[in-house]
């Protein structure tokens, strides 16, 4: 599991973290069953306090998207559960939104980004039917 977290980003380094849990889940680079590294070892990987990552794990919990077993470590939960979806959308549409916002400052009007869009995927799925 990678992490990476910024002192410079103004975002908690606890919410960083669970954050990227969150994406790795939703993006199905973590699975049902994944084992999260245990507390200490993240919090010696990332410089930082095992509270930190404590916390981190203590929301991830909350919200479903992990599982604690008593003794036997931290895992991605089993259960499919509707946070995964929102997550993705939630993801998804921050990038919309920072792609937008890009966009507007260089005068691309949301048409022409739009048939790029269309174009770039048109590539992306060729490119995956020819790796087939």
């Amino acid at each position: 599991m990678q992490i990476h977290i910024s002192s410079q980003d103004g975002v908690p380094i606890y919410l960083q973290i669970v954050n990227q849990v969150k994406y790795l889940v939703a993006s199905g680079r973590m699975a049902p069953g994944d084992e999260l590294p245990p507390i200490r070892t993240l919090a010696e990987q990332l410089l930082i306090n095992p509270n930190t990552v404590a916390r981190a794990y203590r929301e991830l919990e909350l919200a479903g998207v992990v599982t604690k077993r008593r003794t036997a470590g931290t895992y991605v939960s089993d259960t499919t559960s509707p946070l995964a979806r929102r997550e993705r959308l939630k993801i998804v549409t921050e990038r919309i939104d920072a792609l937008l916002a890009e966009a507007r400052q260089m005068n691309i009007d949301t048409e022409t980004l739009i048939e790029l869009l269309q174009e770039r995927d048109e590539l992306m799925h060729t490119a995956s039917l020819k790796e087939k």
